[in-house]
């Protein structure tokens, strides 16, 4: 007996909880695209927006990708993609700790952005991924007025995702969605090296 109630209060919690659910989804009527923010200091920011470019290549999507800070080393989710269509721009300097070259770093993130800023205004492409931008704004390699700009004129349909640690407050304002990662343990600080496949 007591089985059968709590499999009823089940259904009902259940059905309320569909009501809701399905109440939302109805009210959800706009179309357009979206700027998608995985910010944070946790691990998985550039691992959630290549798993987005793999969804919308797998539903025959246009994909252009901007990837800033990235460095010369193999790149996993280049080998997977790049062959699939995706389009790949890549600073290629390295960490900026590693270059300590400010000049150069600049120059390298505006042949990046040079192609970004074309990605962003051609609406062939469904989805442009912002890989590490949020660090070119904050050592102000790139001018935050003409990303933003950028970013607002794209075509309607279009999407961006935007990664990267300490987003800029005016990237987290015009967001339509927003996750911030947040570390909670971390290999590498128990000694662990990044591993191919894993880490890149």
């Amino acid at each position: 007996m007591e089985t059968r109630a709590n499999d009823a209060r089940h259904r009902q919690r259940q059905q309320k909880l569909k009501e809701q659910v399905e109440a939302r989804v109805a009210a959800a009527t706009g179309k357009k695209g979206i700027l998608i923010v995985f910010t944070g200091n946790g691990k998985g920011k550039s691992t959630a927006a290549f798993g987005t470019v793999t969804r919308a290549v797998g539903h025959g999507k246009t994909v252009g990708v901007a990837q800033f800070i990235k460095g010369q080393w193999d790149n996993g989710e280049y080998n997977t993609l790049h062959p699939l269509g995706v389009e790949f721009h890549i600073m290629g300097t390295g960490f900026t700790w590693e270059t300590q070259n400010r000049e150069a770093d600049i120059a390298a993130a505006l042949v990046v952005w040079t192609e970004a800023q074309r990605m962003l205004a051609d609406p062939q492409y469904d989805l442009v991924v912002l890989d590490e931008l949020t660090y070119m704004l904050a050592y102000h390699y790139l001018d935050t007025d003409a990303v933003i700009a950028a970013i607002t004129a794209r075509p309607a349909q279009q999407s961006v995702i935007v990664t990267g640690r300490g987003c800029h407050a005016r990237l987290l304002d015009l967001a339509d969605t927003v996750s911030e990662m947040r570390p909670v343990k971390h290999a590498f600080d128990s000694g662990i090296q990044a591993q191919v496949g894993i880490d890149w």
